[in-house]
């Protein structure tokens, strides 16, 4: 593969990831990262002192015009407000691509643009409980599903070269369509991202003598573990993925109704049928 000139804006836990795993394996790329609050975070020097990146710039018109591929790693609504100007300075043949966990509204606002023919959605499915750039590693992808959702325009050699860049990241490419992407993102990560949070916060408002947090052991930190993720991101991943996250909700409260009744009616049946589903 030739030598490449790979753009981040944003580069934080995954975009520190990606920018780490593809130094590693292509020594010779040549990456420049913009931050969009560098000010409050000083992650890009220290990717570049580092040598992860070569190049910290201050504003998309510098050097991103010249990428061969860039990385969009922000929240899912803020990527999608960086396009407006890159429609402007994408060079011919370039391939703009994210990491967001949503994928229909990206594929919209990248529609309404007309960025179809470079665009290509990814999401790469690994994560911690820590965020920033301080917690990415270049073997977080390591065996990690990461979901590439071309456009109806998308190059057959942009969509191969990415899954290439893929693969040698440690990480399995999966091609799939946007919409069932978000179905299935909405129940295995977007649910339950929802059900911790709300946990956390259950206990909160119910420990006033601080006992239900003291007794709090593995199975409770096992299922709450990722609340500690981004705000920010999750605010917007759930503001993006509304409708498939709000049918999904629906069944929950209808089951979480049936569970009830059947505890007030000491239904042994129905409770151990609803345990041995599952188990």
């Amino acid at each position: 593969m030739k030598d490449l000139t790979i753009g981040f804006i944003g580069l934080g836990l995954i975009g520190g990831s990606i920018a780490k795993s593809l130094r590693k394996n292509y020594p010779g790329f040549h990456m420049i990262a913009y931050n969009h609050h560098e000010g409050e975070n000083p992650s890009l020097e220290l990717a570049k002192k580092e040598g992860v990146i070569n190049q910290i710039t201050g504003s998309l018109s510098e050097g991103f015009s010249e990428c061969d591929l860039i990385f969009l790693c922000g929240p899912v609504i803020r990527n999608q407000s960086y396009l407006p100007k890159l429609s402007t300075i994408l060079k011919e043949g370039s391939i703009l691509t994210d990491v967001g966990s949503v994928k229909g509204s990206m594929h919209k606002a990248v529609a309404q643009y007309g960025l179809e023919p470079f665009f290509i959605g990814g999401h790469p499915m690994a994560g911690k409980e820590f965020t920033g750039y301080q917690a990415a590693s270049d073997s977080l992808l390591n065996e990690a599903y990461y979901v590439l959702t071309p456009t109806d325009k998308t190059p057959k050699e942009h969509l191969s070269l990415m899954v290439s860049l893929v693969t040698s990241m440690g990480a399995n490419p999966v091609v799939m369509n946007p919409l069932r992407h978000d179905e299935a993102t909405a129940a295995i990560s977007h649910l339950p991202h929802i059900a911790s949070a709300l946990l956390v916060n259950l206990v909160r408002d119910n420990d006033c003598n601080g006992d239900i947090k003291q007794l709090a052991a593995g199975g409770f930190r096992d299922i709450t573990r990722i609340s500690s993720s981004s705000p920010v991101m999750w605010q917007n991943i759930l503001m993006s993925n509304a409708e498939c996250i709000q049918k999904y909700i629906a069944q929950i409260q209808e089951k979480l109704s049936e569970v009830s009744d059947a505890i007030a009616s000491d239904d042994e049946e129905y409770l151990l049928q609803f345990f041995q589903q599952a188990k």
